[in-house]
């Protein structure tokens, strides 16, 4: 995700029917919609990702794809750091991925982290994907906070 130019339009949604009722559409960048669409939902513990998994997800295997899982960890770790961005731009500088499960389609699949540090121009993150609760991918990343151009 770039947030680095003063035009973007990244304000989100909320919804307010279906299964998503009570969950926000985060971000209207034009891949992340295309990929998910992925949620969030701000809880007293933290932020939450997450979205149903599709057959458009799913590799040959009939597994989630591991690009569509480092996908949504990427959309997450923005969410997750939400406030210590604090409106600044920002752009994925670095990004480790385990993967330790798979996920089927019409599974639950959620993102939950924390922020590990807030520096002056680096935020460090860590958090867990999970299918249906079961862990499927680990990730930690750091995001560069940048000025916006205009």
């Amino acid at each position: 995700m770039d947030g680095t130019t003063a035009s973007s339009q990244w304000g989100g949604r909320d919804v307010t029917e279906g299964e998503w009722a009570g969950w926000r559409i985060w971000s209207s960048d034009p891949f992340e919609l295309y990929a998910g669409p992925f949620y969030t939902q701000r809880r007293d513990d933290g932020m939450v990702c997450a979205f149903r998994a599709e057959q458009k997800h799913m590799n040959g295997g009939g597994f989630m794809h591991g690009g569509a899982l480092m996908t949504f960890a990427d959309y997450s770790i923005f969410a997750i750091a939400g406030d210590a961005l604090a409106g600044s731009g920002s752009v994925t500088a670095s990004m480790n991925c385990e993967f330790i499960d798979g996920a089927r389609a019409g599974e639950w699949v959620e993102a939950r982290g924390e922020v590990v540090r807030n520096g002056g121009s680096l935020v460090f993150l860590r958090g867990l994907v999970t299918a249906e609760g079961r862990p499927a991918l680990n990730f930690s990343a750091i995001i560069k906070k940048v000025r916006r151009r205009d």
